[in-house]
């Protein structure tokens, strides 16, 4: 019985072998007939094999996170915001520029041509985030603000500036007419969307610098806001000619000529501090330099050696005439009267860091003008409710033979939010309006609706319904 069972285990085990040699056999048959046998052609496609990816570039955001510029995986630019501080981006050299007609491919990538994407390429192409100081909310207010504007007035152009008073963080720089980073575009030279006036464009400040030799005026002790001058709606000096434009008294305070912006007046008192004064002070308050936002494209500005400016120049100076500067350069000296007289530069790109603060003028002389400047406030910048306070300009375009023959103006106005305490400053032009060339009419109606529209956003309620107002 154990031999029976010992032949019976036997067999099975060789009967065990001899099928598992054959199905061995079998499938190393049947896998090198596949391996030798063409594939059908109506077989299934080999899957696509996919794109090596680009090096990734550094994403451009808000100070919110809100993302301005990134990158596809493709290697492909796109500005998710569209043409929400477009200029200020800028742009990458890739397949939407049809100068050149260059295409991405696969591993390859554009450096930045303009704006941020330009400034910051050294961080962005080695796949470093930038973050910008803007607040999208901001910024939308003043695009609309100044888009609607620009339209309205048939301006040339436009830029409007929001700048924090304490650090200097710009929190709005608005340009028209708009621009799409991620839309078709034509070459720099002839395509007026793609430039950033707020930084690009020379204006002069015109009856705005009124406002800062004021501040000179005071802080020297050479005029006080009650002292008076004869002005007469027309004086000579040297050989030229000075002219008001709004009728006033024949005798004004210092206070009243900011009220009536009266060049002939503002001109006498100027008289008291002389030439070299005026321009050192134009030097602290930062308008002649030429690396304003160090990293950023910003036009030079123009001007005068102070040692050359003679009887005349200094006239011109000291109403807005005879030096030209870009939008910023003018919004953040103004912004030295909002911060109690210190000055900070603008800054861009954060981390911010403390604020580099100047003391221009002392806060006394920086409080008064601000109550003067809201007491007489232009009508279409005022908002009921608040205390908002500023300076208007018009200020007409030199050309090659002086400013008689130009018919070309820039119209601004430049104040703050509020004007008690600021917690920003706002400048608005508009170049060659066609409506009106008073900054009171076509430029101040734009800072109100940027005022309105960031005190809502803030939280800021009107004076008559504050906790503690009796009211």
């Amino acid at each position: 019985m154990g031999r029976v069972n010992a032949a019976s285990v036997q067999r099975v085990w060789a009967l065990t072998f001899l099928l598992a040699a054959w199905a061995a056999l079998l499938v190393v048959g049947l896998a090198s007939i596949l391996r030798s046998a063409p594939l059908p052609s109506a077989g299934w496609p080999e899957p696509a094999r996919p794109e090596p990816l680009v090096a990734p570039r550094g994403a451009i955001l808000a100070a919110d996170g809100t993302p301005l510029a990134i990158s596809l995986q493709t290697g492909e630019r796109v500005y998710p915001m569209g043409a929400l501080a477009g200029q200020v981006v800028g742009y990458v050299k890739g397949k939407r520029d049809p100068e050149s007609g260059h295409i991405n491919t696969a591993g390859e990538r554009d450096a930045g041509q303009a704006g941020v994407e330009r400034a910051m390429e050294g961080r962005l192409g080695r796949a470093g985030d930038v973050y910008l100081t803007l607040d999208p909310a901001l910024q939308t207010f003043a695009e609309e603000a100044l888009w609607r504007g620009v339209e309205a007035s048939g301006a040339e152009w436009g830029a409007a500036i929001v700048m924090e008073t304490r650090t200097g963080r710009l929190l709005a720089v608005a340009n028209a007419p708009a621009f799409d980073p991620g839309a078709p575009r034509g070459a720099p030279s002839e395509d007026p969307r793609l430039t950033n006036y707020a930084f690009e464009r020379l204006i002069e400040p015109g009856s705005t610098m009124k406002a800062l030799t004021a501040a000179v005026l005071l802080e020297v002790g050479a005029a006080k806001l009650d002292d008076v001058v004869e002005a007469p709606m027309r004086r000579k000096v040297a050989d030229r000619t000075i002219r008001d434009v709004v009728q006033h008294p024949r005798r004004l305070s210092l206070a009243q000529v900011l009220a009536y912006s009266s060049n002939v007046g503002m001109s006498t008192f100027a008289e008291r501090v002389g030439a070299r004064t005026l321009t050192t002070y134009h030097a602290k308050l930062h308008l002649y330099d030429d690396d304003l936002l160090p990293g950023f494209r910003v036009w030079a500005p123009l001007y005068r050696p102070p040692e050359k400016v003679g009887e005349v120049e200094q006239a011109n100076l000291s109403f807005g005439q005879g030096v030209s500067i870009t939008p910023l350069h003018l919004a953040a000296a103004f912004n030295a009267l909002a911060n109690d007289g210190v000055y900070v530069p603008p800054v861009l790109v954060e981390p911010a860091g403390a604020p580099r603060g100047e003391r221009i003028f002392r806060p006394e002389v920086a409080r008064e003008l601000r109550a003067v400047l809201s007491e007489f406030n232009a009508p279409r910048a005022r908002l009921p409710g608040y205390a908002l306070g500023g300076k208007t300009g018009t200020a007409q375009i030199a050309t090659g033979r002086g400013y008689q023959n130009s018919e070309t103006y820039a119209a601004l106005y430049a104040g703050f939010v509020p004007a008690g305490e600021p917690r920003a400053t706002v400048l608005v032009v508009l170049f060659d309006p066609q409506t009106s060339i008073f900054g009171s009419k076509v430029a101040a109606p734009i800072f109100k609706e940027i005022a309105a529209r960031t005190l809502a956003y803030w939280g800021i309620a009107p004076d008559s319904v504050r906790l503690g107002s009796g009211e």
